[in-house]
């Protein structure tokens, strides 16, 4: 391995002006996205580092592929979180995914409800909307940390971020239902309804 994608910053991502998540919460929580992204370019230059010294068996290369997981869903999942947000664009047209939906949860009410619950499992993590490709069977998961809990091959949805630092500006540490009634005001359903038409053909959606 001589050369590997350098990741950068994707502020188009960045929102602002949402209802109940304030610039203030946003920007405090951009910086951990920020982190993550120096964190993927700086671990795949130290992997890089370390393969041209024939040091592939020893611990700290060890050490560093174990951290893949980490980084690389941290910064990923950040994407899909940013770019799911927008504000004054929570509604959610009447088409297939609105389908999908009362066709598994038969309400949009009752999944919506399903996902709040998800998003308030005792905890650090987040909640994602799933769809499996094979089967095209919605689920709403809650994965607890980056790198442990997803279920491979299924396409993340809906991702919403429910570790403390998502919130604690606005609402503090117990403030994890008021910040998830907030999240429910500002999804932006175009790119949502977007991932699921994608994954429906069998595309892979762009994160951003």
């Amino acid at each position: 391995m001589k050369e590997i994608v350098k990741y950068t910053i994707q502020e188009k991502l960045k929102p602002s002006n949402l209802s109940g998540i304030s610039d203030a919460q946003i920007n405090d929580h951009w910086t951990l996205y920020v982190g993550y992204v120096n964190q993927v370019n700086r671990l795949n230059d130290e992997l890089i580092q370390l393969i041209s010294e024939n040091q592939t068996n020893s611990l700290l290369y060890s050490d560093r592929r174990r951290r893949m997981g980490f980084e690389y869903n941290g910064m990923i999942l950040h994407e899909y979180y940013f770019g799911n947000l927008c504000p004054k664009c929570s509604t959610i047209k009447n088409g297939a995914l609105t389908q999908g939906i009362e066709k598994h949860w038969g309400s949009f009410a009752s999944w919506q409800e399903d996902f709040a619950n998800a998003g308030k499992t005792r905890g650090i993590g987040w909640a994602i909307l799933y769809m499996d490709t094979l089967t095209g069977q919605l689920i709403n998961v809650f994965v607890k940390e980056h790198e442990n809990g997803h279920i491979a091959s299924f396409v993340p949805l809906l991702v919403m971020d429910v570790w403390e630092h998502a919130y604690m500006v606005d609402h503090k540490a117990g403030g994890r239902a008021d910040y998830i009634n907030a999240f429910f005001l500002n999804i932006n359903w175009k790119v949502v309804e977007e991932r699921y038409a994608d994954a429906i053909s069998k595309k892979i959606s762009s994160r951003f």
